[in-house]
């Protein structure tokens, strides 16, 4: 028997190379089958092509690993194997890519969303998939070869692998084309690779923020600004946005509040966070709003239920452990803790410029039927399954369609207590971080790179209010992330080398 025996180190790698192109690669061909003309010789090719390379390749590595570390090898491909479940697991349920966008977002994950996604499936998955393989990787004994033959396996396999790649010339195209989805659907180069560059790219940013040109206050009027972030707010479940559903009853009804078109710069929440907070997109780490305002003689207050926000350096900022030990009842569970003694923090300060920054975590999945308290169930039967697509339609976009309706209650909510600030001009902007997927394309939640993104998970809500309309707003009808900086600015009053005043949504 197979087990009973030992095996060379080549086919031992062979084996679980095909075992890996087996258990984890349904997504990877279910892709390329969508893809291509599989009746056409061409497609035949690139499909027989592909087959192959996997398998070469992922022999090819685990060849290197059993050779240079031995036993501790099959201990790391035992690892791969239980990552690899985990992975195909998200690429199934929620329609994932797992590229270095989706890793950064899971490196940034904290513990309460991350065990949100836990369910039967996952242990399922990883147990038959992940932990059995992993026991017939110990099961079976290999023979090491010699340094020599090592050298002539990797060098055959190399030579093959080139002739894969110069035979399907004519395939290049799309290879290069559909790049980011094949390497996010390939185990265990998805993470690996990906992994490797995240970290990689973050080393090279700049260890410490770039700090801005000093900044002046140009009066004395009492003014506050507050710049709500929504999480996975998609501006097409807003009715303010024409949805059929009334998910903004509250705020259709209260004067001065205006609604334009926006995308987000991308789909998963840090880099979100970078584009609403930064004046420019350079790519470098400048110094952010609240930290330049902070720095400049402004109030700066910070209040989150969330997370994923670049380094924040200001006196006032409070997570929802923070909140929490100064709040009591029910809605101290949502995201209501956030508004719980604010306008009583605004008017302890003795500034007269204040930023208040909100970042809610309202419509993050999977668990969007807990974002919300009872009353605000509004549309019914509701999904209460984190493996969405378990779920209908009506019941998954009845419970994200709730948390539209409890952030309406925030936002009008907070523009009540606006107006009640006696001797203060004020302004809020919500705008969300990135959009969310419902099932569309059998897509779920978030995280697709920007570049090949539905529209579902750009397209979110930038909505404005002003107290008894203090200032006017320009007739543009669509601005983006990036305008929310000079913006602020220019509502506050604070002069700056590096204000643009064509990004800021305020008329002089």
């Amino acid at each position: 028997m197979l087990m009973s025996k030992e095996i060379k180190a080549s086919y031992f790698a062979l084996l679980f190379s095909f075992i890996n192109l087996v258990l984890y690669h349904y997504p990877f061909f279910k892709f390329v089958f969508g893809s291509i003309d599989v009746k056409s010789l061409n497609g035949i090719l690139l499909l027989v092509s592909l087959t192959i390379a996997a398998i070469l390749a992922n022999a090819f590595f685990f060849y290197l690993v059993l050779f240079l570390l031995r036993k501790v090898g099959k201990w790391l491909m035992a690892l791969f194997f239980i990552i690899n479940a985990i992975a195909v697991y998200f690429v199934n349920t929620y329609g994932v890519i797992i590229d270095e966008t989706m890793i950064g977002n899971v490196l940034n994950t904290n513990y309460e969303e991350s065990s949100s996604f836990f369910s039967f499936g996952l242990v399922l998955y990883v147990i038959l998939i992940g932990i059995i393989p992993s026991i017939l990787l110990f099961k079976i004994k290999f023979v090491r070869v010699k340094p020599k033959k090592f050298l002539i396996h990797i060098f055959l396999t190399l030579i093959v692998l080139v002739f894969i790649a110069f035979a399907n010339a004519s395939n290049w195209l799309w290879i290069d084309k559909n790049s980011k989805t094949l390497g996010g659907l390939a185990m265990p180069w998805s993470y690996a690779v990906n992994i490797s560059l995240f970290y990689k790219h973050k080393s090279e940013k700049n260890e410490k923020e770039i700090l801005l040109p000093n900044a002046t206050i140009k009066n004395t009027e009492k003014s506050v600004f507050v710049l709500v972030i929504g999480e996975s707010a998609r501006s097409e479940n807003f009715s303010l946005y024409g949805y059929k559903k009334e998910t903004n009853p509250l705020l259709s009804k209260i004067e001065n509040v205006h609604h334009y078109n926006a995308q987000s710069c991308a789909t998963y929440t840090t880099a979100g966070l970078k584009c609403i907070l930064e004046h420019k997109d350079t790519g470098d780490l400048y110094e952010i709003l609240p930290n330049y305002l902070f720095r400049n003689d402004v109030e700066v207050i910070w209040r989150s239920t969330n997370w994923g926000e670049p380094p924040v350096h200001v006196k006032n900022f409070d997570n929802k452990e923070a909140l929490r030990e100064r709040c009591e009842g029910e809605s101290c569970e949502f995201d209501e803790i956030l508004l719980n003694g604010l306008t009583e923090q605004i008017l302890a300060s003795k500034k007269d410029k204040i930023l208040v920054v909100l970042h809610t975590s309202t419509s993050h999945g999977p668990t969007y039927f807990k974002k919300y308290p009872a009353q605000f169930e509004k549309f019914s039967p509701v999904c209460k399954s984190v493996e969405l697509a378990n779920c209908t339609q009506e019941e998954l976009i009845n419970a994200y369609d709730n948390t539209i309706v409890y952030t309406d209650y925030i936002l009008a909510t907070l523009i009540d207590d606006l107006k009640h600030l006696e001797g203060y001009n004020s302004s809020m902007i919500f705008i969300s971080d990135h959009g969310e997927s419902l099932g569309e394309n059998n897509l779920y939640m978030h995280g697709i790179p920007a570049s090949i993104a539905p529209k579902e998970q750009l397209d979110i809500p930038f909505i404005v209010w002003l107290s008894d309309d203090s200032r006017k707003l320009k007739d543009s009808q669509e601005y983006s992330q990036h305008n929310i900086f000079h913006s602020v600015l220019d509502f506050l009053a604070i002069d700056s080398p590096i204000y643009d005043s064509n990004m800021s949504i305020y008329k002089k």
